[in-house]
Order: C-alpha cells, then sequence, then structure tokens
C-alpha cells in the first residue's frame, strides 16, 4: 500500500483532492470481475473492519452520511425505548449541515436551536443546559470541522436530565476525546465517507452502534425495512424460516439507502490508510495554529480533545469584519478554495419557516460565523507553502485595512 502522504502535491490549494491510488483501482477491478455490484460481501467486511477500528460493536453502512442520519434517527423514534415521540424537543446546534437537521424533522421531532461556543464552533453546552425544558429528550451533538465536543460534559449532562445522545460525526472521522474516538458516544453515530472527507468511497456514510437492536433495525431499515438481512434469531421480528416467506416481509418503515458494493470494497482500502491520513492533517493543524497565532484579525477553532482537523476554520474580527467576500476573492485569486462554515447559522436559511423549530431570538454566535466564517481545506499531505500562502493573503488584506 502506497502511503498517501507521498502522492502528488497539487500546486494550488483546493478544499478537497484524493487519497486513492493503485489500491482503490484493484478494489473497484475486483468487484467488477466478481459481477456482484449490489451491497453484499465487500459492505459486510468493511463494515467488520470500520467497527472494529473505531471501537464500536456495529457498523452499518449507507449511500452517504447525510442517509447515516436518517437511518439513526428512524431507529431512535422507532425504538419504544428512546421515548422519542412526535413533538420532543431535540437540541441541536445553531452552525452545522442540513441533514443534521432534515431527519429530525421528518420524524416529527421539534427542533430546538442552541447557540454555539465561539472558540470550539461546537454547540454551547452551558447554553443547551439552560434550553432544556420539559419536553426535551435528546440532543443532536454535532462535532464540526472535525473537531469533538467535550463528552464529558455533554454526557454528564444527557445523564442527568436523561436525555438520547445521538451523534453527527460526518465531519470528524479520526477524532478523539479522552481516548475514545468521537462518533462512538451517541447511542448511535453517524459517518460520511464522501469524496472531501477524510475517507472516501466516492458517495456513502455508516453508522455505528454498541446497540444489538439498533444494529439490526438499522440493517432493516437501510433496505426496505424487510428482515432479509437480519439474522434468523433477531431482536426486530421473529423470522418465519421458510427462507421464501421471509425475502419480502416488511416490519419497519424503511428506505432504499444501501450502498454498491464497489464502496465497500474501496472503504476496506481506505481505511488502511486512516493512520496516516489523520497524521497527515493533524501535522499541518500544527502549522495552521502556529501561523495564525496571535492574531486580531481573525480567530480559529480551538481544539477539543484531539480534532482530526476536517478543515481550517477562519473567524473574522476587528479590521477584517464585514469583508468576507474580499478575503473569499483575495483567496480565490491565489488558488486557495474556500467555503462558509458548513451552513453557517442554519435557522437563516428559508428553510427554516418550513420546519418544527425553536429559534432563540438572538444566536450571535452563530450569525458571527454566518457573516465573517470561512473555511478552507485540509489535506493528507503536507501543506507548509500554501498556509504560508494563506498567511499573505491576510497579511496582504489586513495591511490595506490599517
Amino acid at each position: 500500500m502506497t502511503d498517501p502522504r507521498s502522492q502528488p502535491i497539487p500546486a494550488d490549494f483546493p478544499l478537497a483532492t484524493s487519497s486513492w491510488d493503485g489500491a482503490e483501482r484493484a478494489a473497484i477491478q475486483r468487484v467488477i470481475d466478481s459481477d456482484r455490484y449490489t451491497m453484499g460481501p465487500e459492505v459486510k467486511a468493511f463494515e467488520q473492519e470500520f467497527a472494529a477500528y473505531f471501537g464500536a460493536r456495529y457498523a452499518v453502512m449507507v449511500n452517504s452520511g447525510s442517509s447515516a442520519n436518517l437511518i439513526a434517527v428512524a431507529a431512535a423514534s422507532l425504538d419504544d425505548h428512546t421515548r422519542l415521540q412526535p413533538g420532543d424537543e431535540v437540541l441541536v446546534p445553531a452552525v452545522s449541515w442540513s441533514t443534521t437537521y432534515y431527519p429530525l424533522h421528518q420524524y416529527g421531532l421539534r427542533l430546538k436551536f442552541v447557540d454555539i461556543d465561539p472558540a470550539t464552533l461546537n454547540m454551547d453546552l452551558g447554553l443547551a443546559r439552560e434550553a432544556i425544558g420539559p419536553r426535551t429528550r435528546a440532543v443532536m451533538a454535532v462535532n464540526l470541522l472535525g473537531n469533538p465536543n467535550d463528552f464529558s460534559t455533554l454526557g454528564s449532562l444527557c445523564e442527568e436530565f436523561d436525555l438520547v445522545l445521538l451523534e453527527d460525526n460526518c465531519e470528524s472521522m479520526g477524532a478523539e476525546f479522552e481516548g475514545r474516538t468521537a462518533g462512538t458516544f451517541g447511542v448511535m453515530g453517524s459517518f460520511s465517507t464522501f469524496y472531501s472527507h477524510h475517507i472516501s468511497t466516492m458517495e456513502g456514510g455508516v453508522v455505528v452502534t454498541d446497540s444489538e437492536l439498533y444494529a439490526q433495525m438499522l440493517t432493516s431499515i437501510r433496505a426496505h425495512g424487510w428482515t432479509r438481512e437480519l439474522p434468523s434469531e433477531n431482536r426486530v421480528y421473529p423470522k418465519s424460516g421458510d427462507a421464501f416467506e421471509d425475502l419480502f416481509r416488511f416490519v419497519l418503515p424503511g428506505y432504499n439507502v444501501r450502498p454498491i458494493e464497489m464502496a465497500g470494497a474501496i472503504g476496506r482500502e481506505q481505511l488502511k490508510k486512516v493512520p496516516s491520513l489523520i497524521a497527515g492533517r493533524r501535522a499541518n493543524a500544527k502549522l495552521f495554529v502556529d501561523r495564525f497565532a496571535g492574531r486580531n484579525d481573525v480567530t480559529i477553532q480551538r481544539e477539543t480533545g484531539r480534532s482530526s482537523w476536517f478543515g481550517f476554520s477562519l473567524v473574522l474580527q476587528n479590521r477584517l469584519a464585514g469583508r468576507r467576500s474580499d478575503v473569499v476573492r483575495a483567496l480565490a485569486a491565489v488558488g486557495i478554495e474556500s467555503r462558509p462554515i458548513v451552513a453557517g447559522n442554519f435557522a437563516r436559511n428559508p428553510v427554516i419557516s418550513r420546519l418544527d423549530a425553536i429559534v432563540p431570538e438572538s444566536l450571535p454566535v452563530a450569525d458571527k460565523i454566518h457573516f465573517d466564517g470561512l473555511f478552507v481545506g485540509n489535506h493528507h499531505y503536507r501543506l507548509e507553502a500554501q498556509i504560508d500562502q494563506l498567511v499573505g493573503v491576510f497579511d496582504r488584506l489586513a495591511g490595506e485595512a490599517a
């Protein structure tokens, strides 16, 4: 296997790059040679290897991280023991991606927005405590841009108020808090294997859990809500023992969000590279943090535990505040791609009028991120020259504003 950090380095600073080499292409060919393209033994092997690597009992692969959130919320809502009923409130951070929120709404749950911590960019846990009311039943914790939440504090909060903890870890594969992998703190945790994420299976996502019941529910919900992939003895619905009859027995309201077999095969090769991919990102993060230390015109994300550094956030301050469009143009002019910090303050998106949501009168930190925040990519290969160039752009703009 080739060390992905030794691959040719792009001359510019893109948002995402590939970490594939001959191993992934051979995996694709292996599937082609097998003539089995839908979910099969490669996906199953990837699930087992993924769970073992990240310290979970079970992993269920789907076609995207968004689908991973969907089936996790579905399983939690359909489980009689979680008490998630239509109208129950779920605490959500005000800054995240759309499919953090949509599955909760689609299962009749009420979104209760909580502002974020300006340093970590994750949910402000002090405000989360204040937001808990008599109908609050769960927390959807989002580990933003590779940065894990403070799960010691959050776990205690959930235990104190008997809240279900779900984890959207789609941006934070490989992050750790107190020696434990992000994505494994909640009853279920989602991961994404989309092209721009830590590993790529083209499209793909995974849900991990330590619950046998949830693993079996997720397996059923992933494919039509049937019992076909469930073991003979399972906790979802008893099989008849007649193989023919059990082919088309539907027991849960499910979907078709199965991954393709190529994604599983690619994932198995990508998983082998995770240590070097994360190490490369952390080495770049050290450079980034060092270069931007002490500036008063931009703030960067403060690491909680051990971030896996999905990307590098930059929040404009003082003389650069209000100049995000100038910054984005200046970065683009030298080949540095940038994006808003996820979706900014999601409550400012027009879709909020169609969601059952409780939005505070003021979300000042999320608003600051919405108007003055951006992020640039991080990669597995060394970015010293690119980070120096990034600093140079900020130095020039700051000088013009002086």
